[in-house]
This record gives structure tokens, C-alpha cells and sequence, in this order.
């Protein structure tokens, strides 16, 4: 698992038709006339319509928008469970589409938990584990293997935590910038988050499948005169999954370099910039 080695990153509506020269009476786009005299009638001899009648259809008008509004803040729950389950139906969402649908039933400390028993479930704990697996918490043994309890099956859990153990060695820290112990020096910032683009099944069952996650990520140290400054990464993580305990846990992780875009022409933030970013600006639960 490579986990240890760079940390990567870690609709509009269409708009409507301008104005028209004419009045659009009742959506039939039809012209209105004003003919001669209409104070006192139609022109026909036709007294005008009461005042009443007038009344009547703005009233009623009134409850229909109502009514709308009403229905729409139902929340297109379509069920007797108020819309909170994952629907089976909802599978079919392109790659970056919003389902609707509440995937997310709770959290494992600070890691979402409760992921839907389908293939966007699978999409969804596969990215918020690269997260998870992508942190600054993974430097420190004890965090480390409160993260792989809370992500990893239990059967695989003692594999990677040896695994871990190896590769976040003193070298290892030492490369990074790190103290031997995996601290940040003194007035430091040490960063390491990793960010989900996208994901994608590539096999999927009713119990297991296998996601891809593409990722953007931030690892270094930000501080005056730092020597491993903070640096941007492209990736993709493999994770293979299984439903176990009512949940989704990963059994194997893998990651490659990319795909990445062609850089930007951003001016380089300073050290303080980047600390504060991170420091203030908070990650989130992600979610298909």
C-alpha cells in the first residue's frame, strides 16, 4: 500500500427566453388588444367583468402556487421511508451526478460510516476511506491504527498494520521532513490531505467490488525557510472492497501516478498561506 509514499491530493439551469414584445396570457403566448373605450365596455356595449370575478382568480392562482410549493418541499422522498434508504434505482447516475439519496447513515469516529448497500455505496466508502488513508493522522502509530480499524475489514486489518508499520519507518519520516518520531519541528506545519475527483466501479457484486479513486493531493512542510516545502500530486487509488458488519471496508489498496492536468499559471501561495488554508478549511464527507 502506498499509502505512506506521496500523499496525493489529498448546473446551471438553462436560462429562460429574455422578454417578448407581447404578453405571454397563460403560457399561450397570445397578443392582447385594448379596444376604444373598454373603461365603460368592450366596445360592443358588453359591461367589463365585476371586480369579484377578478378576485376569484387571483385567489385562486394564490392556492395553486401554494400547492406547488408545497409539493415540491416534499423532498421527492417516493416512499414510506421518507426518502433515507438508497434506492436500488438510483445505481444508474452518470460518474459525477448527485443521487438525492442519503448514503451516509453515521460516522466511525471521524470517518463516515453507513454506507448503502449497493454500488454508490461501495463508490462512496472507497473515497472517503482515500481520505481517511491520505491524512496527516496516518504519521502518528496511534491514529494510524484507529483509521485501519475503522476502514479496513478485521480479516486484513493485522496485514496492514504491519505493512504500515514498516513503511512509516524513520527514513521514511526523516524524507518527509518529519522528527524521527513523525512530529513536525518546531513551527512547522506538516500537511498531508488527499482529495477524491471522482470514482468509479470497475466490478461490483452484491457483496464486494472494486472502485477507483482519482485524487489530487497536498503533502510537506509549511514553515519559514522549510526545505520539503508543500506540494501538489495527481493519483488514483484501487481499493478492493466487502460488505462486512453492515458496512463497506477495504480488504486491498493500491495507487499509480495520475492522471494529471497540465499545471496552472498560480502564483505559489508562502507557507503561512498554505498552513492557514489547511488549518481553516475543513474536509469533507464524500458521497454518490
Amino acid at each position: 500500500m502506498s499509502q505512506g509514499d506521496e500523499r496525493g491530493y489529498g448546473g446551471h439551469e438553462p436560462g429562460g427566453h429574455p422578454d417578448d414584445a407581447y404578453s405571454t396570457l397563460g403560457g399561450t403566448r397570445q397578443t392582447r388588444t385594448r379596444l376604444p373605450g373598454g373603461d365603460e365596455g368592450d366596445g360592443y356595449g358588453r359591461r367589463p367583468a365585476r371586480n369579484s370575478r377578478s378576485l376569484i382568480m387571483v385567489v385562486g392562482v394564490v392556492v395553486l402556487l401554494v400547492a406547488a410549493i408545497a409539493f415540491a418541499n416534499q423532498g421527492g422522498g417516493g416512499g414510506s421511508d421518507g426518502g433515507t434508504e438508497k434506492k436500488a434505482e438510483a445505481a444508474g447516475a452518470g460518474p459525477t451526478a448527485a443521487t438525492g439519496t442519503k448514503p451516509v447513515q453515521g460516522k466511525n469516529g471521524t470517518i463516515a460510516s453507513g454506507f448503502a448497500h449497493d454500488e454508490q455505496g461501495a463508490q462512496s466508502a472507497a473515497a472517503n476511506y482515500a481520505v481517511a488513508l491520505g491524512s496527516a493522522e496516518m504519521f502518528d502509530k496511534t491514529k494510524r491504527d484507529g483509521i485501519l480499524d475503522a476502514v479496513i475489514a478485521p480479516e486484513s486489518v493485522d496485514k496492514f498494520r504491519d505493512t504500515l508499520d514498516k513503511a512509516y519507518s524513520t527514513d521514511f519520516f526523516r524524507n518527509v521532513g518529519l522528527n524521527d518520531d513523525g512530529t513536525a519541528p518546531a513551527g512547522f506545519a506538516f500537511i498531508s490531505r488527499t482529495t477524491p475527483i471522482g470514482t468509479k466501479a470497475t466490478k461490483s457484486s452484491t457483496d464486494s467490488a472494486t472502485v477507483e479513486v482519482w485524487c489530487s493531493g497536498l503533502i510537506g512542510l509549511a514553515g519559514e525557510g522549510s526545505t520539503k516545502p508543500v506540494t501538489d500530486g495527481w493519483f488514483t487509488i484501487t481499493m478492493e472492497l466487502q460488505w462486512v458488519g453492515g458496512d463497506w471496508k477495504a480488504i486491498t489498496h493500491s495507487q499509480k501516478d495520475g492522471p494529471a492536468p497540465v499545471g496552472g499559471d498560480n502564483r505559489a501561495s508562502s507557507a503561512d498561506e498554505i498552513a492557514g488554508a489547511v488549518n481553516g478549511f475543513g474536509g469533507f464527507t464524500y458521497a454518490r
